[in-house]
């Protein structure tokens, strides 16, 4: 019953983690909308794999590898407003052929969208102190037992990975309802967004 109840709030945990609207969420609906549920999806667990990741490190105490993380801030920082800018300009570039399914345009391979959320969510080493709060409300976790680690770690992954889920499929109930010029105007609309995240990321380093 105990474990139950720990993997339970750590589900929460990995649900409140993911919720809140920002870039990578952004990123996941615009490709559920353009490429569908699957790839959005997989997009989606790139950011619970990097969440549980965090959230491992952040459980189990590693004062190493989050000490370093926090001593290079900026710099992963910078490379991840920089890698925002990029998926913006490329969402905003993109055309409406390639997002419907009978386009003739080659739709980007779901490990590539996948691997390209997992590193856009790692360039945020401020998600481990997050984590670190969370626990500390919940009281959860702790370095000494490694079965618990992997409750915890478990339960954010599966939280997070039912965000992502249930954002896929709004995204294509609203896809299976909107034609390719609406199809352009959202990723315009999109990629402007990301643009403007990822300038905000950058001045805020500033």
């Amino acid at each position: 019953m105990a474990a139950a109840l720990l993997f339970f709030k750590s589900v929460i945990i990995g649900m409140a983690i993911a919720a809140p609207v920002g870039p990578v969420g952004f990123l996941c609906i615009q490709r559920t909308l353009a490429y569908g549920r699957r790839t959005g999806f997989i997009s989606g667990l790139g950011a619970a794999t990097a969440d549980a990741l965090y959230g491992l490190i952040a459980v189990m105490g590693l004062t190493v590898v989050s000490g370093f993380l926090m001593a290079h801030q900026f710099w992963i920082q910078v490379w991840g407003g920089v890698f925002l800018l990029l998926l913006g300009w490329k969402t905003f570039t993109s055309q409406p052929a390639e997002f419907t399914a009978g386009g003739s345009g080659k739709k980007p391979s779901p490990m590539n969208g996948f691997l390209s959320v997992f590193l856009l969510t790692l360039t945020n080493p401020m998600t481990i102190l997050a984590f670190i709060a969370i626990f500390g409300v919940f009281r959860v976790g702790g370095p000494e037992d490694f079965l618990t680690s992997l409750t915890v770690v478990s339960g954010v992954f599966s939280g997070s990975a039912l965000w992502w889920g249930l954002l896929a499929f709004i995204g294509e109930w609203i896809s299976s309802r909107i034609g390719p010029d609406s199809l352009k105007i959202i990723n315009r609309a999109a990629g402007i967004v990301l643009t403007i995240f990822s300038a905000l990321f950058l001045i805020d380093l500033l």
